[in-house]
């Protein structure tokens, strides 16, 4: 009786996971690039006990199990939907790979987010301010941006015919993209688990194209996020009423000899 109380407590634990990975990927329905995360859930170490029946019967060991854990959190990259917006400085990569950006801080982080700005020093970023890397910066009297599907980034001046290359975009790819640990929005950074990424150019060694004026909308499906909301909340309720039901069981049990 005394498991019930913690094996209902892990199940409540882990439902509460559960719930939070939903409501955080339902709050980032519409962001741009998000990949949704989904919990893991696995049985925690069963123990063995052996009973004795009475003098005529063999022993038998039985296994009892002690709960359920959700320590394991991953990231589902496929890849949302291509919506077309015709802004010069949107960009998606149609396929594998990410663009590295370097965070106010110094360090670096992933996103396939490619909602570029200018900056005040001509430099393109993110909505958010990173910058990207490759630094590649847009004169101010640029009347025209083209970027190719192989990342290379073209301006056109004011009184000329001509295009003239500023800068390439290059992509980012991990030997284990699912380790990939999220620190927001659709920005993730490197893991041990994810290993160091590997530079090319969009289209080589398997890397996705580029393709300006479009965005990559959310992989996250709302209908199947409420659904396992659901399932998820109801799964709550009936491990707290085991837990409330154990409680009232051994209240009883103490209260037989008053």
């Amino acid at each position: 009786m005394i498991d019930s109380l913690f094996i209902s407590a892990t199940g409540m634990h882990a439902q509460q996971k559960q719930i939070d990975s939903i409501s955080n990927n339902l709050a980032n329905l519409n962001t741009n690039s998000y990949k949704k995360t989904k919990v893991s859930f696995e049985s925690l170490v069963s123990r063995h006990q052996e009973i004795k029946h009475s003098r005529y019967f063999q022993p038998q060991e039985v296994s009892s199990g002690v709960g359920v854990s959700a320590d394991k959190q991953s990231v589902d990259f496929s890849a949302g939907e291509m919506i077309q917006t015709g802004r010069p400085l949107d960009v998606a990569i149609s396929g594998q790979g990410f663009f590295e950006v370097q965070l106010p801080d110094g360090s670096y982080a992933y996103t396939r987010n490619g909602h570029f700005e200018v900056n005040q020093d001509g430099i393109l970023v993110t909505a958010d301010g990173a910058m990207l890397n490759p630094g590649i910066e847009i004169p101010f009297d640029s009347t025209d941006v083209v970027i190719g599907e192989d990342g290379s980034v073209q301006v056109k001046y004011s009184n000329a015919q001509d295009f003239v290359q500023v800068g390439s975009l290059e992509i980012a790819r991990f030997g284990n993209e699912s380790s990939l640990v999220p620190v927001g929005g659709s920005m993730y950074i490197k893991s041990e688990g994810s290993g160091d990424p590997v530079f090319s150019s969009p289209s080589e060694l398997g890397n996705g194209t580029i393709k300006q004026g479009y965005l990559e909308s959310s992989n996250v499906e709302m209908v199947d996020e409420v659904a396992n909301l659901m399932v998820a909340q109801r799964a709550y309720q009936a491990n707290s009423r085991v837990l409330q039901i154990s409680d009232q069981i051994l209240e009883m049990i103490n209260n037989l000899g008053s």
